[in-house]
């Protein structure tokens, strides 16, 4: 990456999940979506987190193994290579909320990469918990990155919240 760019990394799942009528098999994730809006009006590249193991496209089943990852601590193990943030001054940090935080992947993302002097700005998908903790637990995981406040977003409704992604860039000094 060439400097001062803009980094959107973001993990997002597909299959069994909610959307504008319930839950529904998603193509694309939730939280795909905002991140490729936020790259539409930033010009960011875009970087999906990924894991080696998949998640299972039965909603209840992902949510049961996701608590199971957060009780143990887990850091699932990433799917290809990681971006190098070294030529970029902001990161856009994506990730539904589960169990009241980031998912474990994004945590191991997070520990692979050096985010020092950095401001990520995260957003985040949910149904109706916000940020929950995830803002404090980021903070901890880069403490010597600028972490601002989030975006939370509904996830059902991604598909008609590129008015307010804009208007917080804009807020943001990011809106192209």
């Amino acid at each position: 990456m060439t400097e001062n760019k803009i980094l959107i990394a973001y993990f997002s799942r597909t299959g069994r999940n909610y959307g504008r009528s319930g839950i529904e098999i998603l193509s694309v994730g939730n939280t795909a979506v905002v991140a490729e809006d936020i790259r539409d009006l930033t010009g960011g590249e875009l970087f999906e987190i990924r894991t080696v193991d998949s998640y299972p496209e039965d909603y209840s089943e992902t949510t049961r193994i996701a608590r199971k990852e957060l009780n143990d601590g887990a850091r699932p193990k990433l799917l290809g290579s990681l971006p190098d943030p070294d030529g970029c001054t902001t990161v856009f940090l994506g990730y539904p909320n589960w169990w009241g935080t980031m998912p474990m992947a994004v945590f191991t993302f997070l520990e692979s990469l050096d985010f020092t002097e950095k401001t990520i700005i995260p957003f985040c998908t949910h149904e109706g918990s916000g940020m929950g903790s995830s803002e404090h637990d980021l903070k901890e995981a880069c403490p010597n990155a600028n972490v601002e406040k989030g975006l939370a977003l509904r996830g059902s409704r991604v598909n008609q919240s590129r008015s307010e992604v804009k208007r917080w860039l804009k807020n943001l000094g990011h809106a192209g």
